[in-house]
């Protein structure tokens, strides 16, 4: 009879125990719940920021070279002003080295941007920077060669934003060679 007590007596200590362990396990996992939903809201908060910022980004991205033009539009606005007096109205020459100084202001704001010219007269043609819009007769050129420059042609950071419009020299065989 005496084993039945013992047996109860080990019982009761062993509930103790699981129930410890119950309890411990479930604060363990309400902590990690708890976790999970702060880790949830803080992905969330993230998304919102990331979606903010590159909106922000868009609506604001050429701000910088917006600013940088607007030196080129006061420099335009004062050539105008000055055409529009009588004593420059006289002098082209004047007005001229004013688009001048214009001209390359803009392509210095663009050059600061990553927007290069390219260089096309006299180089050899090529199909991926140039678009050949007539071929023409020079003799004092060798052929497929950039003859005339009709419209520039721009790459911004390497990436063709336009193709340089041209005339390309046509292989004019020389005298005295056979055809």
């Amino acid at each position: 009879t005496e084993m039945p007590a013992e047996g109860n007596a080990t019982q009761p200590g062993q509930a103790a125990d699981l129930r410890a362990s119950l309890e411990a396990k479930e604060k363990e996992a309400a902590e990690n719940y708890d976790r999970y939903l702060r880790a949830m809201a803080e992905m969330d908060n993230y998304r919102k920021r990331a979606a903010r910022d590159k909106e922000e980004a868009i609506k604001y991205g050429n701000e910088k070279l917006i600013k940088d033009i607007l030196p080129i539009l006061d420099s335009l606005d004062r050539a105008l002003h000055q055409a529009s007096e009588t004593s420059v109205r006289n002098n082209f020459e004047a007005f001229q080295q004013g688009l001048e100084l214009i001209n390359s202001q803009i392509l210095g704001c663009l050059e600061r941007h990553g927007v290069v010219k390219i260089e096309a007269k006299g180089e050899e043609f090529d199909p991926d920077w140039h678009q050949a819009l007539m071929q023409v007769e020079a003799p004092e050129m060798e052929g497929n060669r950039v003859v005339d420059e009709y419209e520039s042609g721009y790459t911004l950071h390497g990436r063709l934003l336009r193709p340089s419009k041209v005339s390309v020299s046509k292989g004019v065989p020389k005298e005295g060679e056979g055809k």
